[in-house]
């Protein structure tokens, strides 16, 4: 079913199946009808707050069920919200509320920081105010052009940017999943919400879980950081949709109950946020052959997603980079230079229009500016991604812009390095990166490498071990691409979002 309207769509759920569940902590089960009551009476306060019209409100915490509560609230009485997560730095938050000037700062967890200049709403304000009984009419709720979340990613100057995204934007997005037969989305569909509400790729579990009157099983922070405890839960959770980044499934299948024959219930997997490699995509189709592993792309401007396409054991078995997708049909997809359109197979940037694309940065016009244009009079968005449409109308992942790099003369994709080192069936994860010297001129080519078990212990010396990967990989990987230096590890940083943290990795060898 589509939605023309998430409020409208929510009110009407908590009438027709009021009590069915719609969020799941750990077991702990909230309704449809306690979502429409709580999030009714926290609007009407944040009505009562003073909060100038339309002005945007942080919220802070990670996946509790007030978390969700203020998000709608915030909706209904006309408010965007800024999802910030636990995990995030001191400096970060301090920037957002620089940049953001929220109207006030709802704590769902205790902020980290002194705030003097903003109302701050806690914990105990908002979960009183949940119990009042409140007829609330949504006269002023967020619709069509008006900002639903601002999302802040990460600045190439370490200034982060806000995404502003409308309920339009949402909308589009929304519809698209809910049709897609990329996605299939089953009706009333159970979803796991583990991606951090601050991270877009959480925006791909909960709108259209939402929408289609699912439920969502919220995955703790706790519990995500404790294996013992990850590996424990996962196999309990009433899950039919795994939506994650490709590195949490791979933290996922470091525990061998992580099976169909533990989860039969769970049919779908939904990757974004980072490149899906044909050795993650191998691994989950063996452990749950019988799943749909769907390999979704976008920027976060670009509302989540702009291509989906199911990964099929055919696409497994080539062993070359897995495909992003079909374009949504509502989003003119195109591979550019030099303002020209190419033509199929030529690579370029990725450029993406259409009524996904963001209205630009908060507070930030020249950044804005510099990324979103117009084409035949709709809003584009330069996406800094190389890649190439096939002959099918597939689009190609060919690795980001600023990750290419000039070594001894060549031009090396290191995102194309780290899908060729995977290929070797000696590696589990690995990641390429450069040393730099003090003119910043690549000086070395580096990689960091999660061997598979066993394999260490099969070699007298890290070296050898060395010399087997390179001699696996001898007919994929051209010589001047293959890293000088391998350095050995158990497991690769993670970013709180769930992907490789590649910048540690590259701030480590240039310390």
């Amino acid at each position: 079913m589509l939605t023309t309207n998430m409020i409208e769509t929510l009110n009407g759920y908590a009438e027709t199946q009021g009590d069915q569940a719609v969020y799941d902590v750990l077991g702990t089960k909230h309704t449809y009808k306690e979502l429409k009551h709580d999030s009714d009476a926290l609007a009407a306060y944040f009505d009562t707050a003073n909060l100038p019209a339309g002005a945007p409100v942080m919220v802070f915490g990670e996946q509790e069920y007030e978390m969700l509560v203020t998000f709608v609230a915030l909706t209904k009485s006309g408010h965007a919200y800024i999802p910030v997560d636990i995990n995030s730095a001191d400096e970060r938050i301090t920037s957002i509320i620089e940049i953001a000037d929220p109207a006030a700062i709802v704590a769902v967890d205790a902020l980290p920081i002194t705030i003097t200049d903003v109302p701050v709403i806690d914990i105990a304000t908002i979960q009183a105010e949940m119990q009042q009984d409140v007829a609330y009419a949504a006269d002023n709720m967020v619709r069509g052009d008006d900002n639903y979340y601002i999302i802040f990613t990460s600045g190439t100057t370490g200034k982060p940017k806000g995404v502003q995204i409308s309920h339009d934007n949402l909308l589009s997005f929304t519809n698209w999943m809910l049709e897609a037969d990329a996605f299939d989305v089953p009706k009333q569909p159970k979803m796991l919400a583990q991606p951090p509400y601050s991270f877009d790729l959480s925006v791909m579990y909960w709108a259209p879980t939402l929408a289609a009157g699912g439920t969502l099983f919220a995955l703790p922070r706790d519990v995500v950081n404790d294996f013992k405890q990850l590996f424990t839960v996962l196999p309990t959770l009433d899950i039919e949709i795994w939506t994650s980044t490709p590195s949490f499934a791979d933290m996922a299948m470091l525990s061998d109950e992580f099976n169909a024959e533990n989860m039969p219930q769970l049919k779908y997997f939904y990757f974004d946020g980072e490149e899906l490699t044909v050795n993650t995509a191998k691994k989950v189709h063996e452990r749950f052959p019988e799943a749909r592993i769907v390999n979704a792309y976008g920027p976060t401007e670009a509302t989540v997603a702009l291509s989906a396409v199911e990964i099929t054991p055919a696409m497994i078995e080539k062993g070359e980079r897995l495909p992003i997708g079909y374009p949504k049909p509502d989003s003119p997809t195109y591979v550019m230079a030099d303002g020209e359109i190419l033509p199929v197979g030529e690579q370029g940037e990725i450029i993406v229009a259409g009524p996904a694309v963001s209205k630009g940065y908060l507070n930030n016009p020249e950044k804005t500016a510099e990324a979103f244009f117009e084409i035949d009079g709709q809003p584009a968005y330069h996406t800094g991604d190389v890649g190439f449409f096939d002959e099918e109308n597939l689009i190609h992942y060919g690795g980001r812009l600023d990750f290419q790099i000039k070594f001894n003369g060549y031009r090396i994709e290191l995102e194309e390095v780290s899908h060729v080192l995977n290929l070797s069936p000696m590696v589990e994860a690995a990641v390429a990166v450069p040393r730099y010297n003090d003119q910043h001129k690549v000086q070395q080519l580096l990689a960091f490498v999660v061997p598979k078990a066993g394999v260490m212990e099969q070699y007298d010396k890290p070296l050898q071990v060395t010399k087997a990967i390179k001699e696996s990989l001898v007919d994929d990987m051209m010589p001047y691409m293959m890293p000088s230096r391998f350095m050995y590890r158990e497991n690769l940083p993670m970013t709180p979002n769930g992907k490789i943290d590649i910048k540690a990795l590259i701030a480590e060898v240039n310390a």
